[in-house]
């Protein structure tokens, strides 16, 4: 087996990984994800339907890197709405002016709000979320794909 192949053994079995992280920590450890969780998981199943490449010719390994490196950049957005460097989408943030509402319509905001919302931290290891350490491994997974590509000539 090739080097390249290797690597790309590599970078799949990171995203599987990954992917099954998180749904361990849903569905065994009950913290419930963000809608922003979400969209990180949906571009390491695209990382992992790249690896058709080991079994069939084509420019796979750039989908891989790419898939990867889409969930590394929603890692780092999500990192931002937790550490309020910047606001998040509407639908999963607090925050807003809450002034003239009536106490209906305060109670029907309330009452539409997520569940989860993408500016709480649910967990942290050594000083960093989930978003960030899923930021830090995809782009690690994103250069292996690379780096396979390259191998191949």
């Amino acid at each position: 087996m090739s080097r390249a192949k290797q690597i790309q053994i590599l970078a799949l079995g990171g995203s599987a990984g990954l992917l099954l992280g998180a749904l361990a920590f849903q569905y065994i450890g009950g913290l419930s994800p963000c809608a922003l969780c979400i969209w990180q998981r949906w571009p390491h199943v695209v990382a992992l339907v790249a690896g058709l490449g080991l079994v069939v010719p084509g420019p796979w390994a750039w989908l891989g890197a790419l898939g990867a490196g889409a969930s590394g950049a929603i890692g780092v957005y999500h990192t931002g709405v937790e550490r309020d460097w910047w606001q998040g989408p509407a639908s999963c943030t607090s925050g807003g002016d809450l002034s003239g509402l009536s106490a209906q319509e305060l109670l029907d905001q309330i009452m539409a709000a997520p569940v989860v919302r993408c500016d709480d931290i649910a967990w942290e290891l050594l000083g960093l979320s989930m978003a960030s350490w899923n930021a830090i491994l995809s782009f690690g997974l994103a250069a292996l794909w690379v780096l396979s590509t390259r191998l191949r000539g």
